[in-house]
């Protein structure tokens, strides 16, 4: 195991006035001894009895065995599509130089990080030099933002063979639950992992909601933890191997909104309002957390990052989740410090004062 950068010290100041309500919380939601917990054998005790190929088992070990990381259970993943997601001059404009992607696999590797996920083109460019290097994540679908006026749709940008060939380990894509779209997208996606399962290729699904209707004058339900639950639990239901899902910061979506099933357990006694008990929420919805839960970085903010990164980090793992796969906050400062902010990301993973709520 690595050594850490960062101190539980360092964590605690990071974590300011919050340190001590996070890290002390005790969880009495969904008991910690009903989780699968992250560990060494993840992925023989959680896909041992699964009918995921020996060589998907083989790939999936490469994922949790790279990188500072490796052999412990969890999983920091780098991923960069924003320069589709969010046009390439708002993404890179920050840090220039990745507008080349090789620097994006650069800080991967050079960051620790398990895994790299980006696009079909920025992979492509790179494969011989870098694919038996570091875990490859293709990103296979994107919402392009050049349509006018934007529309927000996943299409797909390249073939699962195609990941293949260019060695990759896992394949990456996205479902907008609750979007006009999202039956399409969620048959398109199913086949998709269906694919790189026989080809012995993980698979990961970026869960995120999107409804115009989610979001009233008061509260953006898009974060809530009922509607992200779901929306992991519809994930695991078409074979992701790893959840991607935003942190949770609401609940009672499903409530406010009048739609869908509610159950008031689900508000009063699986969950609360502490970020812990929303988050484990989410776990227990990827299979009790047999189906890894990584939560995303988000946005940078500038000088808040590190503060953020750790607070992500501490709930997410607190909670019972996998990772964190944080973009972003990594690349668009030097890389030097892009560095430092995974590495921090990952000393929360390595701190074994830091444990599951």
């Amino acid at each position: 195991m690595d050594s850490l950068v960062h101190s539980t010290k360092d964590i605690e100041q990071l974590l300011g006035a919050d340190a001590a309500s996070l890290l002390e919380h005790n969880c009495t939601t969904i008991p910690k001894s009903e989780l699968f917990q992250p560990g060494p054998l993840v992925v023989d005790e959680a896909f041992g009895n699964s009918d995921r190929s020996p060589r998907t088992l083989v790939n999936l070990s490469r994922i949790y065995q790279h990188g500072r990381l490796g052999g412990t259970g969890y999983v920091s993943v780098l991923p960069v599509d924003q320069g589709l997601e969010h046009t390439a001059g708002s993404s890179f404009a920050p840090n220039p130089k990745y507008f080349d992607p090789e620097n994006i696999i650069r800080l991967g590797i050079e960051g620790g990080c398990n895994a790299v996920a980006t696009t079909f083109g920025g992979l492509a460019l790179n494969a011989r030099k870098y694919a038996h290097r570091i875990p490859f994540i293709v990103k296979i679908n994107h919402n392009e933002l050049m349509t006018y006026p934007n529309k927000y749709d996943q299409i797909m940008f390249g073939s699962v063979e195609e990941a293949w060939n260019l060695g990759a380990a896992a394949i990456g894509a996205t479902v907008y639950f609750g979007s006009p779209e999202s039956n399409r997208q969620i048959t398109e996606v199913a086949e998709a992992f269906e694919r790189a399962h026989e080809l012995g290729m993980a698979t990961i699904l970026w869960c995120y909601t999107r409804n115009k209707a989610f979001k009233t004058a008061d509260t953006d339900y898009h974060t809530a933890a009922d509607l992200t639950g779901q929306a992991n639990h519809l994930g695991v239901t078409i074979k992701a191997d790893l959840i991607k899902q935003k942190l949770p910061d609401t609940n009672r979506g499903f409530e406010a909104l009048k739609f869908g099933k509610f159950h008031p357990k689900m508000y009063d006694q699986l969950s609360s309002g502490h970020p812990v008990d929303l988050c484990r929420y989410q776990v227990a919805n990827c299979y009790m957390g047999k189906i890894g839960l990584i939560n995303s970085g988000g946005a940078s903010s500038g000088e808040s990052d590190f503060a953020d990164a750790a607070r992500t980090a501490v709930i997410n793992k607190r909670a019972g989740g996998s990772g964190l796969i944080s973009g972003r906050k990594a690349f668009q400062r030097p890389m030097k410090e892009g560095v430092k902010l995974l590495n921090l990301i990952q000393d929360v993973y390595l701190n074994q004062d830091i444990g599951i709520a």
